[in-house]
This record gives C-alpha cells, sequence and structure tokens, in this order.
C-alpha cells in the first residue's frame, strides 16, 4: 500500500546546514553530514537537500559535499543546487544520489528535463517549483534565484510542461510561509496537484505534526516535507534534529486514503 512520504528537507549555504525564513536570513544550525547521520537513525522515508548557493552564485555543484552526504546516507536522497546540465545530473547520480532536483534550470530551459532524464531516468528527475503569491492579484507564480528572480509562470502550468517533458516528481516550495511554521499553502498545494499526475512533494510552512495530517487529509498521497520543523524544537526554536515517530507517523498516514492521491 502506498503511504505518503515524511521527508526532512536540508538547506546547505556556505557549507553548514541552516534554516530561512521566506528565503532569506539563513541561521546556521549544524553540520549536514551529521545532520544525515541523525536522521539515519530515525529511519526517515526520504531526504531532500538543497545547496541555495550553487544556482544563485552560477556555482558548480559541490560534488566532495555530495559524496559525503550519500556515502553517509541509509535513505534515498534527492540533491538540487546547481543542476544545469545533463553531465552534472549523471556525475550526482554516480555519487550515489537517487535523485536529481532541479530549479532555475527548467525553470529557463524546460527540455533540459527531458535531457536529464534520458540519461539518469524519469523516476530520477525532481522539478523544484519556488512559489510566491502575487499580494496584489493574488496569482500564484514561480520564482527561481533564490526567490530574486520572477518567471511569471504560473506553477500549474509550468508543472504540466515539466511532466510532459519528462519529470517524475514535482516539488512544490512556498516561499511565503518558508520558515514561518505556520501551516501549509494547501490552496497552492491543491492547484498544482490538480494539474499533475507524477508523485508530488509539498514544502514550505510546517510547523507542527497537525500540518502534515492536514495536508494528507485533504491531498491524499505525497510527500509531505519541512525543514524548520525537523530541525528545531519548542516554542524558542532550539536546535534539534527530530522526526515522527511510527506512532506519530501512523496517524499522519491514516488520512491518506489512496484514492484521493494521483
Amino acid at each position: 500500500m502506498l503511504r505518503p512520504r515524511i521527508i526532512p528537507c536540508l538547506l546547505v549555504h556556505d557549507k553548514g546546514l541552516v534554516k530561512t525564513v521566506r528565503f532569506s536570513s539563513p541561521k546556521y544550525v549544524g553540520d549536514p553530514v551529521n545532520a544525515v547521520k541523525i536522521f539515519n537513525e530515525k529511519e526517515v522515508d526520504e531526504l531532500i537537500v538543497l545547496d541555495i548557493d550553487a544556482t544563485a552564485n552560477r556555482a558548480e555543484p559541490n560534488y566532495v559535499m555530495i559524496r559525503n552526504l550519500a556515502a553517509e546516507c541509509r535513505m534515498p536522497l534527492c540533491y538540487g543546487g546547481g543542476v544545469r546540465s545533463v553531465e552534472q545530473a549523471v556525475r550526482i547520480i554516480k555519487l550515489g544520489v537517487e535523485k536529481i532536483a532541479v530549479s532555475a534550470g527548467a525553470v529557463e530551459e524546460p527540455r533540459l528535463v527531458s535531457r536529464i532524464a534520458e540519461y539518469v531516468g524519469r523516476q530520477s528527475v525532481v522539478v523544484v517549483l519556488d512559489v510566491r503569491r502575487d499580494p496584489k492579484t493574488g496569482a500564484y507564480e514561480v520564482w527561481t534565484h533564490n526567490s530574486t528572480k520572477n518567471s511569471h509562470r504560473d506553477p500549474a502550468e509550468l508543472a504540466a510542461e515539466v511532466e510532459a517533458l519528462g519529470a517524475g516528481e514535482i516539488t512544490v516550495n512556498s516561499i511565503d510561509r518558508d520558515g514561518v511554521m505556520e501551516g501549509y499553502d494547501i490552496a497552492l498545494a491543491r492547484h498544482v496537484r490538480e494539474a499533475v499526475s507524477v508523485p508530488m512533494t509539498v514544502l514550505g510552512g510546517a510547523g507542527s505534526l497537525k500540518d502534515l495530517e492536514l495536508l494528507v487529509k485533504e491531498l491524499g498521497i505525497l510527500g509531505v516535507a519541512a525543514g524548520s520543523l525537523f530541525v528545531f524544537k519548542g516554542v524558542y526554536k532550539a536546535v534539534l534534529i527530530n522526526y515522527p515517530s511510527r506512532a506519530q507517523k501512523n496517524v499522519i498516514n491514516a488520512g491518506a486514503c489512496p484514492e484521493r492521491g494521483k
């Protein structure tokens, strides 16, 4: 039986693990490899690691870091950051990473998705759409380069396009909800979910396990990802790597009816 995937998302900045708020003010929270070791012990479903420097600085992926993370990881690993070519994607897969996340490269050149999928397989290509809602019009728009460049593309339309080109998964990340821990933008998640049939992951806004449970209840089987929720604890946001227990996961999963997922 398919179940929702509960996925920690780690952001890397200046080679350290950080957490942002609405894509700004990165706060150092530890060493990425140490975080992976702890998540191994907690038997997480999957892990996303995003290098937030690479694309903004037009830099190559940090292959040494990726190799170290992949060597330590005991769960499926998705890496994103700076991937703009087939050669980079293939090299990362060969380091032991299961999925390649492409964001700016896919937005600016959607056919890059087809080329990467041809070499590494559709199931290994994840397109990440960072989305902000226009405060004047209420329209959702995809942004890139750490929310500094507006593509003026609707995320549902773009998601459908990259799915047709070979994306095996879509990750929707709410810029407005990033780090605020006030709940997911379920309207945004539904907007994109209705446009695609491939697996989808939602990121941005989770402040409690109830938020994960609500998202699953509303949208069924999908990936529920979070950053702050899994690295902070308590009202003072003390740094503490954490993850739901089996009993807590069962509660979250209970809302997912197979006929509701796509």
